[in-house]
């Protein structure tokens, strides 16, 4: 019998990844579902992997097509149990687990500090579905306090000197948003000569004097993100993971829902929550000046004592 982990490439599954350990004997035998992208096949080299077919925020087409495979994968391989963190993928999996009385634990996205996500909601009312929050302030009813994936992680004394040689600067993969508005901040600002790596996702660059990369393999951004002098980072969840696990204090200018750049502004939920950590400088994208890359080139992160195992219900 083996445990199901279910999430969404980007930052829903590198939470996942991250509290893998703390899931106690749900953490050992395990079958990974997730979307087919560089960064989950980076991420989960060697593991046990289906792949699902990839849902968009909101995209309930998707979802009601992805049922069949999930059904068939509870099946054949044998699960006892399924943990997710979103979002979409969780919708496909959890009820169809729970109408063979497979327990299952969703844990909300740290990029949910004020409240549930549509997803979150909709699973609470999935009966025998245990719920549970990063964030203690909103640990109310059904809602279970779980600490953070940021728990473990502390600012480090800063750097003396700025150095703005080596830039990279990751716009996120979301697919259907782009982020042209953070382009032309940084190209109006960026020192002569920096040498940017441009992580493009869905945004359109065509126009802009830049070589950019729709996607790349998780070790490959790990590597770039530890050579370099500073991380500018849309506010995604995964992003921001793999910024302070290099050691960065990154930049993180969120992506915003009135401008078309995402479904919503739980980014800047993000960005506000490891600001206030001091692992993060926070700008909003009109804002943002030479002067931030600065700040962020000398700030840095180190890790601490490792998080207690989650505890989950019964």
């Amino acid at each position: 019998m083996s445990t199901l982990l279910a999430a969404s490439t980007g930052g829903h599954l590198d939470e996942l990844i991250r509290l893998r350990p703390r899931l106690g004997d749900l953490g050992h035998d395990v079958v990974w579902a997730t979307s087919d992208t560089p960064q989950s096949r980076s991420r989960l080299k060697g593991e046990r992997v289906v792949f699902s077919p990839p849902i968009e925020p909101r995209d309930y087409r998707a979802l009601t097509r992805s049922l069949r495979p999930a059904r068939n994968t509870l099946q054949e391989n044998e699960i006892s149990a399924v943990v997710s963190t979103g979002s979409g993928i969780a919708l496909t999996y959890m009820p169809l687990a729970r109408a063979r009385s497979i327990p299952c634990h969703y844990v909300e996205s740290a990029a949910r500090s004020e409240g549930p996500s549509l997803t979150g909601r909709i699973l609470s009312r999935v009966h025998g579905v245990n719920l549970y929050t990063q964030y203690a302030g909103w640990a109310t009813g059904d809602w279970r306090y779980a600490g953070s994936v940021f728990d473990g992680f502390a600012q480090a004394p800063s750097r003396d000197h700025t150095q703005l040689q080596k830039v990279v600067v990751t716009l996120g993969t979301i697919k259907s948003y782009g982020f042209e508005e953070l382009v032309e901040r940084l190209l109006s600002i960026l020192p002569a000569g920096a040498e940017v790596l441009w992580q493009t996702g869905s945004t359109d660059v065509s126009r802009y004097p830049i070589d950019g990369r729709p996607a790349m393999p998780a070790h490959e951004m790990d590597e770039a993100m530890r050579a370099a002098d500073v991380v500018v980072a849309h506010a995604g969840v995964g992003s921001s993971l793999a910024a302070v696990q290099s050691g960065h204090a990154p930049l993180l200018v969120p992506r915003r829902g009135h401008r078309g750049e995402h479904v919503d502004d739980h980014q800047q939920l993000i960005a506000a929550e490891l600001a206030r950590r001091d692992l993060a400088v926070a700008r909003e994208v009109d804002e943002l000046t030479l002067d931030d890359l600065e700040r962020a080139a000398r700030g840095r992160v180190q890790r601490t004592a490792s998080p207690p195992p989650l505890e989950l219900a019964a």
